[in-house]
């Protein structure tokens, strides 16, 4: 620090003194007409705002004078520290046109930090950063947005200076366009039958895949044709695109539903043509109809024209035996069965166990009545005698009354 002195005499009783504040630091005596008086200080952060100035002492007490005193104007000093390592900067490596991602500089070791300035910039672009101080770190955020002009490879700067002094750090990042990949259908409602393209394409550098086949090469769409059936109905078509970006692989896919259109048909599995239910019981008729569009399913008697509920539980009545026509309809046609009802009298069945019993005890009646016909016939039949053996002696015995009596 410097100390300019013009006047004051006798040049062997001035001195200048440097102060900072009231405090005195140094003090030399002044020599030549003007005078600059050179004091070196080592600058700390305690010097840092702090207020320096010069004062001449004319030191005449010895002749019986007094002491003459003269000050400068005070001069604040700011005192700053810079480490030597550069910011640490934190930037993604790639970033997708019209997106936006968060950049961050950091720095340690700054004195004072809350008094640095930081700028941070994409290629000509300055970014908008929060700039925050905590002790001797100072960190900036701010948010890059990927503009149309600027892909390709760029580069992000973070510089931070304080004082006189700066410190700078940069980082790579590649700008990249990604649309799609769109998928087309050539008939997104089409009939049964009807011939349909699907088509899957992207960007100039993007390699497509559809269901599973490749394109010829990045940036050439992949399709393929097929005739629509029933079972294309409600089918999903997925495309994947895959693109290379500073050795990254990035992969986006996108699907679509193709609807197709047909006429009503009744599942004949799930609607049975026969049915036998008994009287008073609770049934579910489960017919169903598919089709698109969904078609609408009804069953009427075919005599009465009584509609029957369908997928809904319904009291079964003895009336509802018969034929019914059970058809569904849409707009693109009309599909009918037939299903036959029989409901069965739930008396019927006690009927069936009388009968039964009757027949049984007929069966028992006439086999007892026969039983007792041939006990009787046994009793009152005619037996076969015995003959005797033939080689037994006989002998004749006369009757005693006859004894005396003359044969006649």
């Amino acid at each position: 620090m410097t100390c300019q002195v013009a006047g004051g005499a006798p040049r062997t009783s001035l001195t200048v003194v440097l102060l900072r504040g009231e405090e005195e630091l140094s003090r030399q005596p002044v020599v030549g007409e003007p005078a600059e008086v050179t004091f070196p200080v080592a600058a700390g952060r305690e010097d840092h705002l702090a207020n320096f100035s010069c004062r001449t002492d004319l030191d005449l007490r010895p002749r019986g004078l007094g002491l003459f005193q003269n000050s400068s104007a005070p001069r604040q000093l700011r005192t700053f520290a810079l480490p030597v390592t550069a910011p640490h900067l934190v930037v993604p490596r790639i970033l997708e046109v019209g997106t936006t991602r968060s950049v961050n500089c950091i720095l340690d070791g700054l004195f004072p930090a809350s008094e640095a300035q930081v700028h941070l910039a994409l290629g000509n672009q300055t970014l908008n950063s929060t700039v925050e101080s905590h002790g001797d770190t100072i960190s900036a955020t701010a948010t890059a947005v990927a503009r149309a002009e600027q892909e390709g490879a760029q580069e992000i700067v973070c510089n931070i200076t304080l004082g006189n002094d700066g410190r700078e750090a940069r980082e790579k990042l590649t700008v990249y366009s990604f649309w799609g990949p769109t998928l087309n259908l050539s008939e997104p409602n089409a009939s049964e039958g009807t011939a349909v393209t699907v088509t899957c394409a992207a960007g100039a550098r993007v390699q497509v895949m559809l269901e599973g086949l490749p394109a010829a090469a990045p940036g050439h769409p992949a399709q393929f044709q097929l005739n629509a059936t029933e079972m294309d109905d409600r089918r999903s078509f997925f495309c994947n695109a895959t693109l290379e970006v500073d050795g990254e692989t990035l992969h986006r896919n996108s699907s679509v539903q193709l609807r197709v259109l047909y006429g009503p048909k009744i599942d004949q599995a799930k609607c049975p043509q026969r049915l036998t239910w008994k009287e008073k019981t609770t049934h579910v008729l489960q017919c169903q109809a598919r089709g698109n569009p969904d078609p609408q399913m009804h069953c009427f008697h075919e005599g009465s024209h009584v509609e029957l509920p369908i997928g809904v539980p319904f009291f079964v009545r003895l009336n509802y035996t018969g034929t019914y026509a059970c058809k569904a309809s849409s707009s693109r046609g009309v599909h009918t069965v037939t299903v036959v009802m029989n409901v069965q009298d739930r008396n019927l069945r006690a009927v069936n166990i009388v009968l039964g019993v009757l027949a049984i005890l007929g069966v028992v009646t006439t086999v007892a009545a026969l039983l007792h016909v041939f006990g009787v016939q046994k009793r009152s039949g005619t037996y076969p005698v015995n003959q005797g053996s033939t080689w037994l002696p006989l002998t004749s015995r006369q009757p005693e009354e006859a004894v005396g009596e003359n044969p006649s």
